[in-house]
């Protein structure tokens, strides 16, 4: 489950066209082309809206530097560190930085090159059976799916794309220096920057839901099953629980998920796991409920909790007041004027040896005040 972004193992198919009707056949070894395969300016090389999506994810988007990265002098220093001697050639950091590297080579079409980074297949899957036939005006959207392009739409089957290299890192490459990841499924698709639209202005509330439940599944999982987990995942998992907690229980239509009493994390995954899947339909009752409930915590900013702990469901909270707000200007009359706020508890959160508790309950208090 948590290399779901690398699996790239979905059904591939080929179609004709009968009338309007498109029939689908099987095709075994679905074949990677790369990303050269959709650059053309009549495709997503080009300009407008949908034809520009190529050029954003190969001029601003650093998922396409992923491999680059793995040849500078940190990521040499963070190799050597754990015994791997090429960064850039190893499984354990190609898995997410140089997709390509774990395909088998029958399965590489010669314009596919590791040195892409993260290219258009390693989200929307091998583009060998429906790279053709795509764009014809008689494939549906439901088309191209069963032949095999991954269904992004899906919020669930998106975040389970990303949250498996956006937050899955190992303890002893943490410990070398490599970074600590959070994963956010909304602020993460805007800063990108998207190569997409959402026609649903609520779909970045829903997005932030999945996101996060999903994370939860996975730290909680991770933190179950390793045999010395990270610290970090304990805390992620943790501090997502205690924010999904209260989300939850604020939203009388979502699935619950109740913090854990004891070590025990696996009804949290399941929990976790239902309501990344439930079909959440926001409206500005539900989201300003749930953002006044986590506005409400200021008060539990005390405690026998850890500096750490309260750090991690800082960051968290944060997160989840920023995508709230966003949410709610867009799809209400009268925005809430409540940024200089929102940046202050950003700020407050931004390291953990900087982060001082008092100081970030005072100004949720001040964010509180402007709802």
């Amino acid at each position: 489950m948590s290399r779901l972004l690398l699996s790239l193992t979905l059904c591939a198919g080929v179609s004709s066209a009968i009338g309007k009707e498109v029939k689908q056949e099987r095709e075994s070894g679905e074949q990677f082309v790369g990303a050269i395969g959709c650059r053309s300016s009549s495709c997503h090389g080009g300009a407008g809206e949908k034809r520009s999506q190529y050029i954003t994810w190969s001029r601003q988007d650093f998922h396409n530097k992923a491999f680059a990265i793995l040849t500078d002098a940190r990521s040499a220093r963070i190799a050597e560190a754990v015994g791997i001697a090429d960064a850039g050639s190893n499984a354990r950091c190609t898995v997410c930085h140089s997709p390509f590297q774990s395909v088998a080579q029958t399965r590489l079409a010669s314009t596919a090159h590791p040195d892409e980074g993260v290219s258009c297949e390693t989200c929307h899957a091998a583009a060998g059976p429906w790279l053709r036939g795509h764009t014809r005006p008689d494939w549906t959207y439901a088309t191209r799916i069963s032949a095999g392009m991954r269904d992004l739409r899906n919020l669930y089957v998106r975040a389970n794309t990303c949250v498996a290299c956006h937050q899955n890192i190992d303890a002893d490459l943490l410990k070398a220096g490599h970074p600590a990841l959070v994963f956010e499924l909304d602020s993460q698709s805007v800063n990108e920057p998207k190569h997409w639209k959402d026609d649903d202005s609520w779909n970045g509330a829903r997005a932030w839901l999945t996101g996060q439940a999903v994370a939860l599944r996975e730290a909680s999982w991770r933190s179950r099953t390793d045999t010395e987990p990270a610290p970090d995942m304990q805390e992620t998992a943790l501090a997502l629980a205690w924010l999904l907690a209260r989300a939850t229980l604020a939203e009388p239509a979502l699935p619950k998920v109740v913090e854990p009493t004891s070590s025990d994390l696996e009804p949290i995954q399941q929990q976790a796991d239902t309501l990344a899947r439930s079909a959440w339909n926001p409206n500005i009752y539900s989201a300003m409920s749930i953002l006044r409930a986590l506005a409400e915590t200021d008060s539990e900013f005390v405690g026998k909790q850890t500096p750490v702990q309260f750090f991690y469901r800082a960051k968290r909270l944060g997160l989840a007041l920023d995508s709230l707000v966003k949410a709610l200007n867009t799809n209400h009359g009268v925005p809430l004027k409540i940024e200089n706020e929102l940046n202050a508890l950003h700020e407050d959160a931004r390291t953990h040896d900087h982060f001082d508790i008092a100081r970030f309950a005072e100004h949720l208090r001040a964010f509180r005040a402007k709802l």
